[in-house]
C-alpha cells in the first residue's frame, strides 16, 4: 500500500503559528550568534595578530578548543555545566530570561568565533605590510592602524569563508533542540508528534532551511561583489 501524503494536516493554522515561531527564535538565534562571534572572532584575530607571545597562546587554545570540541558538547555543556559556577543571582537572571536561548547563544557564538578568527587571520595576513607601516606614518597605534586601514581590507578579503561559516552558523542553531531552545526543528518535531505526518513536515521545514540558506549565500555573494571592487 502506498504513502498518502497530506500536507494540510500540518499546514493549518495552528501549525503554520508553530513555524513561524520556530522561525522566529531560529533567526533570533542566528543573528544573535552571529554577532556575539564576530565581535569575539575579531578581537581574536585582531589579539592573535599582535605576536604577543601570552595573547597568541590564549588564542591558540581558544581556538583549539572550540575546533576540535562537538558543537553539541558545547552546548549542553554551557547549559549544564556553566550555571553551577555561576554566582545565584545571574543564575537566578538566566531562569528568568530564557536561559535556554541564551545559553545556546553564547555556545554557537564562542565556537563559530574560534572559526571566524582562522578566516579573519588569513584575511590579515593578505594585508600588505606597506599598510601597517601607512598607518604608523599616520601617527596612528596599533588599535587605530588595525581599526581603521588593516581590519577593513581584510574583512574583504575574508568575505567568501566569512560567507561560509555564516551559513553553517544557521545551520547549527538546529542543535539547540537538544536544551529545549524553540527552534524551528523543535517546533517540526512538536507537529511530528500532534500529527504524526512525518515525510510532510520535515519536508517543510527542509524547504525552510534551504529557502533561508540561500539568501545567506545570495547575501553573501552580493557582498562580495559589492565590497570586493574595493580589494580589486
Amino acid at each position: 500500500m502506498g504513502y498518502e501524503f497530506d500536507f494540510s494536516a500540518v499546514l493549518t493554522d495552528q501549525y503554520i503559528d508553530w513555524l513561524l515561531a520556530g522561525l522566529r527564535v531560529t533567526l533570533l538565534l542566528t543573528a544573535g550568534a552571529w554577532a556575539l562571534s564576530f565581535v569575539v572572532g575579531t578581537a581574536l584575530a585582531v589579539l592573535r595578530a599582535t605576536g604577543f607571545r601570552p595573547a597568541v597562546w590564549f588564542v591558540s587554545t581558544f581556538v583549539e578548543i572550540h575546533q576540535n570540541i562537538p558543537l553539541l558538547v558545547q552546548i549542553l555543556f554551557w547549559y549544564f555545566a556553566m550555571p553551577e559556577i555561576l554566582p545565584e543571582s545571574w543564575r537566578e537572571w538566566l531562569n528568568r530570561n530564557n536561559s535556554e536561548f541564551i545559553l545556546a547563544m553564547i555556545a554557537i557564538a564562542l565556537c563559530h568565533a574560534a572559526y571566524i578568527s582562522e578566516a579573519l587571520r588569513s584575511g590579515l595576513r593578505a594585508v600588505p605590510v606597506t599598510q601597517y607601516e601607512a598607518g604608523r606614518s599616520f601617527g596612528f597605534n596599533y588599535i587605530q592602524t588595525m581599526a581603521y586601514i588593516v581590519v577593513p581590507q581584510a574583512l574583504r578579503l575574508s568575505i567568501p569563508p566569512l560567507v561560509n561559516h555564516s551559513l553553517l552558523l544557521f545551520k547549527n542553531t538546529s542543535i539547540a533542540i537538544a536544551i529545549g531552545v524553540h527552534e524551528l526543528t523543535y517546533q517540526t518535531r512538536q507537529i511530528d508528534s500532534d500529527t504524526f505526518r512525518t515525510f510532510e513536515i520535515f519536508l517543510v521545514a527542509t524547504v525552510l532551511y534551504l529557502v533561508l540558506s540561500f539568501i545567506i549565500m545570495a547575501v553573501g555573494n552580493l557582498a562580495e561583489r559589492r565590497l570586493g571592487m574595493g580589494v580589486r
